[in-house]
């Protein structure tokens, strides 16, 4: 095979392939054998692992609670309770039980050969990333969603949800993050309305921030929140059916909280914002304030 470079099916792929030539050929199970090249053995043999059963109802429980978290997030989540299970444990019964999630194929993307280097936080609210997403109600009236999200430690700051949101209502969102954490050092935005009005850049330069638009056609200058959209689309706006708008902020609200206190992250090392947060303050307390942070702006 290696030198022909065919490939080479698994035993448990080639069953299926004498069942289909039993049933359709109505041959029999020896010849069917021969021609998928198995052992009569191989196909007649019964496993004698231990079902885990109660492993198995956990996490198919998990996974329809939690339509799109994937095996390593359930995994996760199993040891939170104190189950001791590996990532290929839960990887086996995961696809044993049909739970895998279909995977959108990833288009090819040009390398980028004037991509711009953006500003790296060293520290929580240093630099904050905003957008739009759009969504409907059941009805059909359209609904716009603004969202906050905190680039170093990936939290959701907010999710502000409207018919209707200008200018004004993204400076009144931020404004009343600022009056509970303070301003950012630097904002990430596109290059919408409601970025570039006056009302907005008056408000950054009250605030003393700095405003680093997206180059236009590029959403990749603000992955970040990008990201979290996609998140945010995938986990609760396409897993609901919103009847009115005060139900689709109090559902995206619960979404909210348990993106931040619940979610695992993989680029936080499985582990949620505000874990993350405070494990970098108690790091910072034993440590000592550095200065790279406060010379972001500078």
């Amino acid at each position: 095979a290696r030198r022909t470079g065919k490939k080479i099916l698994k035993p448990s792929r080639r069953r299926p392939v004498v069942h289909y030539l039993c049933g359709v050929y109505r041959v029999s199970q020896r010849r069917a054998c021969r021609t998928a090249q198995i052992a009569e053995s191989t196909l007649r043999y019964q496993s004698i692992r231990e079902p885990r059963t109660a492993l198995r109802q956990r996490i198919r429980e998990m996974a329809q609670a939690r339509v799109r978290y994937g095996y390593r997030k359930i995994r996760v989540l199993l040891q939170r309770e104190g189950w001791q299970v590996g990532k290929k444990l839960v990887y086996r019964l995961y696809r044993e039980e049909g739970l895998t999630l279909r995977q959108k194929p990833r288009r090819r993307r040009c390398v980028a050969a004037n991509h711009r280097e953006r500003v790296k936080p060293t520290a929580p609210n240093q630099v904050w990333s905003v957008d739009f997403l759009a969504d409907q109600l059941a009805d059909g009236r359209r609904v716009r969603a603004l969202t906050v999200v905190d680039v170093f430690k990936r939290e959701s700051l907010a999710i502000e949800l409207g018919q209707s949101l200008k200018g004004e209502d993204v400076v009144r969102v931020l404004s009343r993050i600022c009056t509970q954490r303070g301003s950012p050092k630097m904002l990430f935005c596109d290059n919408g309305s409601e970025f570039t009005s006056q009302v907005m850049d008056l408000w950054a330069y009250r605030a003393g921030v700095r405003i680093d638009f997206s180059r236009p056609g590029k959403p990749t200058d603000n992955a970040y929140v990008e990201s979290f959209n996609g998140t945010l689309r995938a986990e609760c706006l396409d897993t609901h059916w919103f009847i009115t708008l005060a139900e689709a902020r109090q559902m995206v609200e619960a979404w909210r909280h348990e993106y931040n206190e619940s979610r695992p992250h993989r680029a936080l090392r499985e582990r949620t914002p505000i874990e993350f947060a405070s494990e970098f303050a108690a790091s910072r307390e034993l440590t000592g304030p550095q200065t790279a942070g406060d010379s972001l702006c500078a």
